[in-house]
């Protein structure tokens, strides 16, 4: 653990009148700095691998990041057990060191255990690290996942353990023990605070904590299905927003990882997406946030959030770099880095930059320094007691902590006051949007307030100055909101030289590999049961049934009506049925409506063989999570080619009413290869077919708009 002074003093503003009239006028009639741009991933040059970010903003003025441990270097030399960086921009970083060393390890971990998935938070005035531990000395059992927490005076440490786990292993129904992992802490408005953790052996879960955030109260309440893990939770809007990561985190350049989201009017559920589909069912809802759009970054997931001084929300998260995924000389051993990108609402509803998915290219900077503001604003600083707070508008509104309230004052003597939950230290932030201001008071400026007022506010402009001593302040032009979305792709007219409406059997045009002698066309349909031998399965693969057809160049759409019924909430491995996009056995994609354990979901999976530079060929797959399912599912794939590098690009979507879509993720092919479309009904293994039997496949139509 590293120890200096900058790592330990926290730095705070304290300014008599005349120091307050300087700083001000300054602020105030400064030239605006030009927007600067940055380039993902946002840690490259400190560390090659940061897996599991989470972030804070220090009331030193730094902006600290965590991390599950691993290597700084690409070749996998010189790591820590669990990472802390500092940065005072947000997108370069500088190592500041680990978490746990010797003297500081839980004394409840076992020695070989390592710590993954932090969460960083400032409860009480200390910083709260919630953490996981994969190795407790609590059971024999190697695999007995819990979660901890740790305490310091500063971001930066020193850290000291609570002593036990905050949620101690928890046994599995089938044996083992549960995945509780991924911890993430979030504080209502009445001071409750509350505990999420969970993955795909458990699913999600909630339990509240006591005042200090450092042990549970009362029973655990499961709020979404085991097909999620990495939750996160802020309230936007009225609404409670659950953050979740889904599909496989580390499966190199086939890494299907993507986070969804799904909103409740209470913080332990239910949790519905868009469309109100209930995260916690068997068909699975989930609205997307961030998935791979075709360009580098794929395994998009295990997300925060952090809000710069101008009060835009950025998604804090990391990614697979496709093009190079390892270690050097490794073909299996996955670099991570973090990625940043702006994180915008639309229609109430959370997305990275607005839809267009992770960047590569440069983009506009968050603002993390004080600039000039004249119009729309946003001030904040940091407040300890009463007295304290913020101005703006030459002294014509502010927000300030009166005895235990918030208290709003604008220049026509209105006032408006709130009682807060909790006698702790903050944040206060004033946003003067149009004729509205808007004060809030958060712990730790995370998502999760404990108090907002509004009160109207005339036009005018004018200095912004801290009130009573408050420190850490900063002024800046409030952000402007991006609530468009970027468009879906274009549905065209149908094209019948590749499409079938198979009203009089197979059309021309398609190719069977390995003609299945369980499919017919008959009443308007194909009818195809799933058949055992898969396209995953290296030793059924060369044997599984296919039908093809050639695709057209440029853009279109593929799309099918497929009617599959597989129940729900029952085992039914791996039946599934959808379309195939495909050049060999070793490289292919396709979307399908899959059973996989008791849940029912929409994957869009990829095979390939990717060759890492040093080392031997790997055959990968990976599979990420589209919408949910119905007994009948509309299926897309709109192509394109990236213009970039000539790649066939690939992007998923599906409905269960044809008229309500979820575009989600993008897979690509090689430029210069042929790919061919077509159907596939497969999975089917021989303990599901002895209990419910085969299913049935209907293909009602397969159409290629342009």
């Amino acid at each position: 653990m590293q120890s200096s002074a900058w790592l330990t003093d926290v730095i705070r503003l304290s300014l008599l009148a005349a120091g307050l009239t300087l700083l001000t006028t300054a602020l105030t009639h400064a030239a605006a700095p030009p927007a600067a741009g940055y380039t993902n991933p946002v840690t490259a040059g400190y560390s090659a691998d940061f897996p599991d970010p989470s972030m804070i903003k220090g009331r030193d003025g730094w902006w600290y990041a965590y991390s599950t441990g691993g290597p700084y270097a690409k070749d996998g030399h010189d790591g820590d057990s669990y990472k802390i960086a500092r940065s005072r921009d947000l997108t370069h970083w500088e190592k500041v060191g680990s978490v746990f060393g010797a003297d500081n390890r839980p004394t409840w971990a076992d020695p070989a255990s390592g710590f993954w998935a932090p969460d960083i938070r400032y409860l009480n005035g200390k910083y709260v690290l919630y953490f996981t531990v994969h190795n407790t000395t609590t059971t024999p059992d190697n695999w007995d996942y819990a979660i901890g927490a740790a305490t310091a005076p500063t971001p930066a440490g020193p850290w000291t353990d609570s002593g036990a786990p905050v949620v101690a292993p928890r046994p599995a129904a089938g044996g083992g023990f549960e995945w509780t992992i991924d911890p993430a802490e979030f504080t209502d408005t009445d001071g409750t605070r509350y505990l999420y953790w969970g993955s795909y052996n458990g699913g999600i879960h909630a339990v509240r904590l006591t005042a200090d955030g450092l042990r549970t109260v009362g029973a655990v309440t499961n709020v979404a299905r085991d097909r999620f893990e990495g939750p996160y939770v802020v309230k936007h809007g009225g609404y409670y927003y659950l953050f979740g990561s889904s599909s496989n985190c580390c499966a190199g350049p086939t890494t299907g990882y993507a986070v969804f989201a799904g909103r409740s009017r209470s913080p332990l559920g239910p949790f519905v997406d868009r469309l109100g589909n209930d995260l916690n069912a068997s068909r699975t809802g989930g609205t997307p946030v961030v998935a791979s759009n075709g360009n580098r970054w794929v395994g998009t997931g295990h997300s925060s959030m952090v809000t710069d001084l101008s009060g835009q929300q950025w998604f804090a998260y990391h990614a697979v770099d496709r093009t190079d995924p390892f270690v050097t000389n490794s073909n299996g051993w996955l670099l991570r880095p973090m990625l940043l990108d702006r994180l915008d609402w639309s229609d109430g509803w959370p997305v990275v930059n607005a839809g267009a998915g992770p960047s590569e290219s440069s983009k506009v900077s968050p603002v993390t320094t004080s600039s000039a503001a004249t119009g729309d604003v946003r001030v904040e600083a940091d407040v300890t007691g009463t007295g304290q707070g913020v101005s703006a508008r030459g002294g014509r509104v502010s927000a300030v902590i009166d005895n235990g309230r918030l208290r709003l004052t604008n220049r026509f003597g209105l006032s408006r006051s709130v009682q807060l939950p909790l006698n702790v230290p903050g944040t206060i932030a004033l946003e003067i949007r149009g004729n509205q201001a808007t004060a809030e008071f958060s712990e730790d400026r995370l998502g999760d307030p404990l108090a907002t007022l509004q009160l109207p506010m005339s036009a005018g402009s004018g200095s912004a100055a801290p009130v009573g001593g408050a420190g850490n302040f900063s002024i800046a032009p409030l952000y402007k909101p991006v609530t468009r979305a970027v468009p879906t792709p274009r549905i065209g007219k149908v094209d019948s030289r590749y499409s079938d409406e198979f009203t009089r059997g197979l059309g021309a045009g398609w190719t069977w590999r390995n003609v299945s002698p369980d499919a017919t066309v008959a009443n308007g349909a194909l009818q195809w049961k799933t058949e055992a031998n898969d396209l995953t399965d290296n030793n059924t693969a060369a044997k599984a049934s296919l039908l093809l057809r050639d695709q057209p160049t440029g853009n279109f759409v593929v799309e099918t009506k497929l009617h599959l019924n597989v129940g729900t909430d029952t085992v039914r491995n791996y039946q599934q049925a959808g379309l195939l996009v495909y050049l060999d056995d070793e490289n292919w994609m396709r979307l399908d409506h899959v059973a996989g354990g008791t849940g029912r979901f929409i994957e869009f999976g990829k095979r390939m063989r990717f060759t890492p530079v040093g080392a031997p060929s790997v055959v990968t797959f990976g599979g990420a999570m589209i919408g949910p399912p119905a007994e009948t599912t509309w299926l897309r794939l709109a192509h394109d080619v990236v213009p970039q590098t000539g790649e066939h690009r690939y992007r998923a979507a599906s409905s269960t009413d044809g008229k309500h879509w979820v575009w989600g993720a993008a897979w690509t092919l090689p430029a210069g290869t042929t790919p061919r479309i077509g159907l596939v009904s497969q999975g089917s293994s021989a303990q599901t077919d002895a209990q419910y039997g085969k299913a049935t496949a209907l293909f009602d139509y397969f159409r290629v708009t342009r």
